[in-house]
């Protein structure tokens, strides 16, 4: 059972969102402090990538763990209450992305995902961010 009212639940809800979150937000600034320029949220290529970098062919995605369940993570525990609906719902976002990256790949880009619990470290995600945007392995 849910600890909050429907309408609670439908206000706290309504808070989450899906563009311009505080990591995504970080990671822009650290990339942008880099030297590099992107372009936001292309419709036309699959799944919206936060960022593209079309001359390079390289694009970066900011995920939440909870939301995109990051495997290994802390933050991608399961709710307490309503597992039925949960469950299913977070396992199906870990897919489409999954399916997301492959047709990004097959289309010759090439994804760096970035999770929300990396930008706590700012040195070793400045480091992560410059290897891939230099092709370094």
């Amino acid at each position: 059972m849910d600890t909050l009212t429907r309408a609670e639940r439908s206000v706290r809800m309504a808070l989450v969102r899906c563009k311009d979150t505080k990591p995504e937000v970080a990671v822009r600034c650290l990339v942008h402090s880099l030297g590099y320029r992107y372009r936001l949220h292309l419709g036309k290529l699959p799944g919206r990538p936060d960022m593209v970098f079309p001359s390079r062919r390289k694009i970066i995605f900011v995920h939440g763990c909870f939301w995109h369940r990051h495997k290994g993570c802390p933050n991608t525990r399961l709710p307490k209450s309503r597992l039925s609906f949960w469950k299913p719902k977070l396992e199906a976002n870990h897919a489409r992305d999954k399916k997301i990256r492959f047709k990004l790949r097959k289309l010759g880009w090439k994804v760096l995902v970035v999770w929300e619990c990396e930008i706590k470290n700012f040195t070793r995600l400045t480091k992560k961010v410059i290897r891939f945007m230099e092709g370094k392995p």
